[in-house]
């Protein structure tokens, strides 16, 4: 894939991250690494992650799937709790790790090689399949459980790709408001700082 996908190609977001307060700069600067060994995933769990996400996101640039890996650690080691879960649903903890157990053994069962050594198309077919609750046979998993596990994996991994700083240049997200706020608000109009598309 090619380095930078954008329409604002001069724009680089980090440029103005003196105008943000300590507490957010130190968050959004953590986002570019490096990262600490992932405390809950396994070896072969991170490169199944890194799989999906490069599918789900059309991105594989290394960076971007080491944080996305490490955003889903981090969730899955955070003691918050996940708002709403029908009571037929895992926790999100053991949706993720059992459901990437049982894509892997869905690959091998059908094709003879884990989900990470299958072709694109193959590869795609399954999450599609996934997507659909209609992988048969997944022992244990039935439709509303599949389709839980995409919703996850698809959700907390866009979240994370959206969230990087080099995503949002490149979308031509001006960053974070405080403390230095949006003022030309009005349709059309955009703050000195922030990107343009006939940047060049």
């Amino acid at each position: 894939m090619e380095e930078k996908r954008t329409r604002y190609p001069s724009f680089d977001l980090l440029k103005y991250q003196d105008e943000w307060d300590p507490h957010t700069r130190e968050i959004v600067l953590k986002r570019l690494g490096p990262f600490d060994q992932p405390k809950v995933l396994k070896d072969v769990e991170v490169n199944l992650i890194k799989t999906i996400a490069s599918h789900l996101v059309y991105d594989d640039r290394h960076d971007l799937l080491d944080y996305m890996v490490h955003h889903m650690d981090q969730k899955l080691t955070a003691k918050m709790g996940e708002s709403q879960r029908k009571p037929t649903i895992p926790p999100e903890k053991q949706l993720i790790q059992e459901g990437l157990t049982a894509i892997n053994n869905y690959a091998k069962g059908s094709y003879h090689q884990s989900f990470t050594e299958l072709t694109t198309d193959q590869q795609f077919s399954i999450l599609s399949s996934l997507q659909e609750g209609q992988i048969k046979p997944l022992p244990g998993w039935d439709k509303e459980k599949q389709q839980a596990l995409f919703k996850k994996l698809s959700s907390e991994i866009i979240s994370a790709y959206f969230s990087h700083p080099i995503v949002w240049s490149e979308i031509g997200y001006g960053g974070p408001a405080y403390p230095r706020g949006y003022v030309r608000v009005e349709q059309g109009l955009t703050d000195p700082w922030e990107a343009r598309q006939d940047e060049k």
